[in-house]
C-alpha cells in the first residue's frame, strides 16, 4: 500500500494564495563575506522576519484558513511549547476563531506569554509527548477544535513549502536548497517545492548531532525515533513526523548532521554579518554549508533561516 502523503507543487501554491492576506513575503538577503566563506553564492530566506518571527505561521495559517466554516466554528487546538502554538494562536485570530494550546509544565515562560497573548486558551500537562497528546485529545472531546499538529498535517507542510517557493521565485531559481529538519515541516514542504518547480535542484536537511532521529531514518530506510535529543537547537528537537520522512524519503537527497559548535559559530556569523537575530535551529542550515563545502562549492544556494525567536537571555557565546 503506497502510504505517501499526498503534498504536491499544486497544493504548496494553493496555500501560497491562501495565506497571501495574512503572511508576510519575507526578504531574501545576501552576503559578499558569507559567500566568500561558503565558496557559493548564499541566498538567505529570512524567516525569522515572519509573523510570530518564524516559518511556523504559514503553516498553521494554511491550516486554518483550509477549514470549512462549519468546522472552523469549533475553533483548532494543538500542544507546543514555542513557535507553532504561537502561530496557530495569530492564525485562528485572523479568522475570529478560538485556539486551544497544551504547553508541558516548565516551558519558558517569555513563550507561553506570546501564545497566550496572540489570544490562546491555554491547558496545562507533563512534560512529555504522551501527556501533551492526551490533553490534547481531551480538549478536542471537550469542544469539537480540530486537531492541527505541529507538523503531520498536510496542510501545514504545504504551508511551510511556501517560503521555499517564494524563495524559488525571488532567486530566479537555485541549484541547491538546505533548510533545518526537526519534526519535517518545514524540509518536507520545501522539499516538494523545489524538486516541484526544478527536479534537477538538490535539497539537503540539516540536523544537529545530539537530534539525529532524521539522519538516523535515512541511514537505516526506515523511521526510527529512539533518540533522546541533547541541542542548544531547541526547536529541532521534535522527532521526525512519518508523512515527514515519507515525504524527505521522496525530495530529500541526504540529512547533514552538525556540531553544537557549528551551530553556535554559524548562528554568530549571521548575527554579525547579516545583522540579524537568528536562534540556533535556523543557523543549522549555514552550519551545513560551511561543513560540507562539496555539496555547495560555486552554487547557487537557497538557505532557508527558520527563526530568530531566541532567548536573549542565554545567548550560547555570553
Amino acid at each position: 500500500m503506497n502510504t505517501t502523503p499526498s503534498v504536491t507543487l499544486a497544493d504548496i501554491r494553493d496555500a501560497a494564495a491562501r495565506i497571501a492576506p495574512h503572511a508576510y513575503v519575507t526578504p531574501v538577503l545576501r552576503s559578499r563575506s558569507l559567500d566568500e566563506l561558503a565558496g557559493a553564492q548564499l541566498h538567505f530566506k529570512c524567516e525569522q522576519l515572519q509573523r510570530v518571527g518564524a516559518f511556523k505561521f504559514r503553516g498553521a495559517c494554511n491550516a486554518v484558513w483550509s477549514l470549512p466554516e462549519d468546522v472552523a466554528r469549533s475553533g483548532v487546538v494543538t500542544h507546543s511549547s514555542g513557535n507553532h502554538g504561537a502561530a496557530l494562536a495569530l492564525a485562528a485570530a485572523t479568522r475570529g476563531i478560538a485556539c486551544h494550546v497544551v504547553v508541558p509544565d516548565g516551558a519558558v515562560r517569555t513563550k507561553l506569554a506570546a501564545i497566550e497573548g496572540y489570544g490562546a486558551q491555554l491547558h496545562r500537562c507533563a512534560p512529555n509527548i504522551a501527556a501533551r497528546e492526551q490533553a490534547a485529545a481531551s480538549v478536542q472531546r471537550q469542544t469539537g477544535a480540530t486537531l492541527v499538529h505541529p507538523f503531520t498535517n498536510e496542510r501545514v507542510i504545504a504551508g511551510q513549502g511556501t517560503a521555499a517557493l517564494e524563495l524559488m521565485q525571488q532567486c530566479g531559481g537555485i541549484d541547491v536548497l538546505v533548510a533545518p529538519v526537526g519534526g519535517g515541516g518545514l524540509i518536507s514542504g520545501s522539499a516538494v517545492a523545489a524538486r516541484g518547480l526544478s527536479p534537477v535542484t538538490a535539497v539537503f536537511a540539516a540536523e544537529p548531532e545530539g537530534a539525529p532521529d532524521a539522519y538516523e531514518s535515512f541511514r537505516r530506510g526506515e523511521r526510527y525515533v529512539d533518540i533522546q535529543p541533547n541541542t542548544i537547537a531547541d526547536g529541532l528537537r521534535g522527532t521526525i513526523g512519518e508523512i515527514n520522512f515519507a515525504l524527505m524519503r521522496a525530495n530529500v537527497d541526504a540529512v547533514l548532521p552538525v556540531s553544537e559548535a557549528q551551530i553556535i559559530a554559524a548562528m554568530r556569523l549571521i548575527w554579525e554579518r547579516l545583522k540579524q537575530v537568528i536562534e540556533p535551529s535556523s543557523a543549522t542550515a549555514l552550519a551545513a554549508v560551511l561543513r560540507y563545502p562539496a555539496h555547495f562549492a560555486g552554487k547557487r544556494v537557497g538557505v532557508v533561516l527558520s527563526g530568530g525567536n531566541v532567548d536573549l537571555d542565554a545567548l550560547p557565546w555570553r
